[in-house]
Formats: structure tokens, sequence, C-alpha cells
């Protein structure tokens, strides 16, 4: 049963981790080397529960007892009798290595090592512990306390027993678990790299802009930001590197290259909401274009978007990085979904899908546009993925 849980970093993403460990009872001690940074975590903190009391959602007694459930600590070596730590700072590979390994050296041996990572390698970070078993990728999504999904990666150093104890202690901590396989991008930030990938292509190739390629996701297809208002409240230098990062992963697989225009976006310092302009401008009465609302050209951009958000689904299924029902409740509860990927094929029929990636394929003959080996499978087959 895990306890005593130690957090590290207290940007927005290690306190929202441990707002949800201690929000579910368990002692938490929040972990990092600034001082200053350990302040305004218990001061948002602080300020996220009122506003929960205010409205009602919890009662006083409740928001003392989260408060008292977390310590606010500046040496690593507090951490020592953690049963489960999560490591939730910046995302560089040989930073994290460095940390596991003085972390290892202060906590038992049962003690379960992971790491919040969105990209990078489990198995090479748990290749930098001694008892590297003990290690395993716990995802959160942004913000942890109101998202329900956590992927949950094994390494292919990872015990059973530890895989099991994350699982349930996730589980007991309010959160829908999805398992990953150790493979770039996991489950949420592969499969959706066409929402933002195909938009920007559709795009560059002057079929429409920014706000109809908008419109037409919204409307057409039920999502709740387009993905150039989505890409504008990621952060366009955030985006690009994550795309960039599962490219190179992927050995350069031109399903996943990334594009000029969000690169020069984010050359040009136009991150979105952050930087008050992006593919918008968020700047006091600043007036932005209308979008284009032609029935005609939202179905043909939304269709065009959801194909290759199904192949990339499929894929996924095809190369067991998660199972169906994993798959779809990522894209659902991890980044708000309309509907789950393959449960939208079976609507939209398997033949309609392998006919929408070969018309592609046909009119570009790029190897972005293969079809899944499993959507042809399952139409010669007849089947349906549920």
């Amino acid at each position: 049963m895990i306890k005593k849980v130690g957090i590290i970093g207290s940007g927005t993403m290690g306190s929202g981790i441990a707002q949800v460990a201690a929000t579910a009872g368990c002692a938490v001690k929040l972990f990092d080397v600034n001082s200053d940074a350990l302040k305004t975590a218990e001061a948002d903190l602080e300020r996220i529960l009122a506003r929960l009391v205010e409205k009602g959602r919890i009662d006083v007694g409740e928001k003392n007892r989260v408060q008292t459930n977390i310590q606010y600590v500046s040496s690593l070596k507090d951490l020592a009798d953690s049963h489960l730590t999560i490591e939730a700072i910046v995302e560089n590979l040989k930073i994290k290595k460095n940390v596991f390994q003085e972390l290892e050296s202060y906590v038992s041996e049962t003690c379960i090592i992971a790491s919040n990572t969105s990209s990078l390698s489990i198995a090479s970070i748990a290749s930098s512990l001694t008892l590297p078993e003990r290690c395993i990728g716990i995802h959160f999504f942004n913000p942890a306390p109101l998202m329900k999904l956590v992927e949950v990666i094994p390494a292919i150093q990872t015990s059973e027993k530890t895989l099991q104890t994350a699982v349930q202690t996730i589980k007991d901590w309010g959160k829908t678990v999805a398992i990953a396989k150790d493979t770039p991008g996991f489950i949420v930030n592969r499969v959706a790299r066409p929402f933002y990938g195909e938009a920007l292509r559709i795009y560059e190739e002057g079929i429409a802009d920014f706000a109809t390629i908008d419109w037409a996701l919204k409307t057409k297809g039920g999502f709740r930001m387009g993905p150039f208002e989505l890409m504008d409240f990621i952060g366009n230098d955030v985006n690009y590197t994550v795309t960039e990062t599962v490219f190179e992963a992927f050995y350069y697989d031109p399903r996943y290259k990334p594009a000029f225009t969000q690169k020069r976006f984010a050359e040009a310092g136009y991150l979105g909401r952050k930087s008050g302009k992006g593919y918008y401008n968020y700047t006091e009465g600043a007036e932005n274009p209308t979008p284009r609302e032609e029935d005609v050209l939202g179905h043909r951009i939304f269709d065009r978007v959801l194909i290759m958000l199904i192949n990339e689904a499929a894929d996924a299924l095809f190369l067991n990085i998660a199972s169906a029902e994993d798959i779809d409740n990522a894209m659902t509860k991890g980044v708000n979904y309309p509907k789950g990927l393959l449960a939208w094929a079976d609507e939209k029929g398997i033949e309609w899908c392998v006919q929408k990636m070969d018309a592609l394929y046909a009119e570009y003959h790029e190897d972005r546009y293969r079809c899944s080996p499993l959507l042809r499978k399952m139409k010669r087959e007849n089947k349906t993925f549920y």
C-alpha cells in the first residue's frame, strides 16, 4: 500500500500530482531545489483549494486535510521514507538520470521510482538505477487534478510487481489508467500528432486558413478546440519540440514530419497565448480572421484530419502499443476527444477508412499516407474494433 509519496519538481505538473496524491490521503513531500518555487507552489495550492471551497466542491475541513498532507522540502534526502517517488522536472534525459541516481542512494530498495516524462525512453531512464526493475513511467496530463487519464509505461526492465502496484495506486487516486508500451510519445503524444500535423499540411497547401480549419474540426467533428487554437494554448515552441522529438525518435518516419509553418512561428516568438500572438492575436482589441463556413470544405478538412488520426490509432494497436480500450480511453480522457478513434472508425466503417487513406496515397504518393496494415486486414476480414 502506497502511503508516502515523494514528488520531485514543484512546477505546475509536480504540484498538481502532489494535490492528487494528498487528496487521496497520501502523505506527500514535494521537493524542489528552488525555495521560491516551493513558496509559489504552496500559495497556488491555497488559492486553488480556496476556490473549490467557494464553489462548494469541498469544505474547509477537506481543504485543511489536503494542505496538511503536503510537506514542502528542499533536500532530496527528505524523500528517503517514500514508498513511491514521481519525478516531474525538465524533459532532459541526462538531468533525469542524474536525479534518479542520487535519489536511489536515499530511498529504500522497495521504493518505486517513476518519471512523469511525456516522451523520453523509460528504459533509458531506468538504466541509470542499480535496481532498474523499480522504475516505471507514470505520465499525468495537465492539469493533473482535473484530467482523468494517466498513462502507465513499464520499461523492459520494470518488474510485474512494480507495474501492478503503480496501476493500483493510480486507480486508488481516482484516475483512469492506460498502459502503454515504452515507445516514443506513448499513446497520446503519438496518436495525436496528425491533429496538428495534418492541419498544418492543409494550411500549407492553401486549402484553408487557420480559422477555417479550426471551425471545421469543432463544428463537423465536435472537438472542443481546433488544432491551431490548441497549439496556441499549449505553446508553439512546446508543441513543435514534441513533434520534432517524436519524428527523430521514430527514425524520421514521414508520418511525424514537423511543419515549417510551426517552426517559423516558434522561431519568430509567436508562441501563442503566453506570448500574446501565435496563429491568432491575443492582444486586447485585436481582430482575428473569420472562418469560411462552407459545409463541403468543412467536411473535407474534418474527414482528412480524422482519417489520419484513426490510421495512427489503428497502427498503435497493430504494433501492440496499447489495447483498443486503452487507446480510446487515452484520447477521450487524456486530450478530450469527442469519441474514441477506434470506436469512430467502427462508426465510419472500416471500408471508408481504407478508401480515404488509399485516396490520399493515390494523390500524394507519400509514405505519410500509407494505410495501416491492420485497417486493410480488418476490411478484408470484415471485422470491426468493437
